[in-house]
């Protein structure tokens, strides 16, 4: 099986390579158009700020690649933000794979969300394994609004989606690869999908 990592400098991307080895899958980084369209499997990591990652897939033409992958793409973070319609950081448009948009969190709580939080109401083979609150590792400021593709929703001062899926397009706004064995569970998951 051939699982290629985005590369498109905007990700923890070695830490859920490290989480793959682990899993006995040897990832490959890259940003090749033709390689990502020959993957089995895409991880689409993204860590930072919406406008600049943006900037960064529209350089390397990815902006227009990722929507039109027809395996299974899981993003993670900020990769799954982009893959909403639109983002309040920076007044960023989205890759619109997602029918939902995504905004900041209110001043009553503190921001960045950093740590633990549980996910619930799982609803795809993605969570197959895991339990209803399992906890997993966040660190956000920004959150995708509820819609009709939620199958996870976590609540830091409102409910909002932990976890997206549209056809073969995952995301998922914690952080798998450093979610200890729910996270390796959900990496496997998504491997054998």
């Amino acid at each position: 099986m051939k699982v290629v990592i985005i590369n498109y400098g905007a990700g923890n991307i070695q830490s859920i390579k490290f989480a793959l080895q682990r899993l006995g899958v040897e990832a490959v980084l890259s940003n090749s158009v033709e390689e990502i369209r020959n993957a089995d499997k895409v991880i689409f990591p993204g860590v930072g700020e919406a406008s600049s990652a943006m900037k960064k897939l529209r350089e390397s033409k990815l902006d227009i690649v990722i929507p039109t992958l027809t395996q299974p793409v899981l993003g993670i973070c900020l990769g799954m933000q982009l893959m909403c319609n639109i983002s309040e950081e920076g007044n960023t448009k989205g890759l619109g794979i997602f029918d939902t948009d995504v905004v900041r969190f209110s001043s009553t709580v503190r921001v960045p969300q950093i740590g633990w939080n549980t996910v619930k109401n799982l609803k795809s083979p993605l969570f197959k394994g895991i339990q209803e609150n399992e906890y997993m590792y966040l660190v956000h400021s920004y959150y995708a609004k509820k819609s009709s593709e939620i199958i996870a929703e976590s609540e830091y001062d409102i409910k909002y989606a932990s976890a997206l899926q549209k056809n073969n397009f995952y995301g998922v706004q914690f952080h798998p690869e450093k979610s200890s064995k729910a996270g390796s569970q959900l990496l496997q998951n998504f491997l054998n999908l």
